[in-house]
């Protein structure tokens, strides 16, 4: 069990990048006229590649119906494209297309940027220990991660 001390440092750190996540929507987005969770969607398809609907609501932990609207909407656009397994013909698998790449890095540079300009005051020993800080933290959740998989 952990100690008292991390979970509340945990607690704290959940409530603050929150804080931070709210900052970062508030960032216009690259492409106005497609709405903030549809975006997201899209982003995390382009960085985790073809997947199928029941993987993507998991991971998202949104309703599959709710996934479905989103996808059909983004299909519309031309920003995903779906095709279905051949191996098994009750499954699809979604994919981002050509200009739906081109959308998300367009979201993933602008969110970059959006962070650079949250942090461009502070300290270089503040980035620094905050870099560092941040590259143990994801060391330690990725080994969690990997022995869970």
């Amino acid at each position: 069990m952990p100690h008292k001390e991390f979970v509340g440092l945990i607690e704290e750190n959940m409530m603050i990048l929150d804080w931070l996540a709210a900052r970062l929507k508030h960032a216009p987005g690259p492409n106005p006229r497609l709405p903030r969770q549809q975006l997201a969607v899209l982003v995390r398809l382009h960085m985790g590649g073809r997947a199928m609907l029941k993987d993507i609501a998991a991971r998202e932990m949104i309703p599959a119906p709710n996934l479905c609207a989103t996808f059909r909407a983004l299909e519309r656009g031309g920003l995903i494209t779906r095709r279905v397994d051949d191996a098994d013909r009750r499954n699809t698998w979604y994919a981002v297309s050509d200009a739906g790449r081109a959308t998300a890095r367009g979201a993933v540079a602008n969110a970059r940027n959006r962070v650079g300009e949250l942090f461009a005051d502070i300290s270089e020993k503040d980035e620094a220990k905050l870099t560092s800080a941040m590259k143990t933290i994801n060391e330690i959740l990725n080994k969690m991660k990997a022995s869970h998989e």
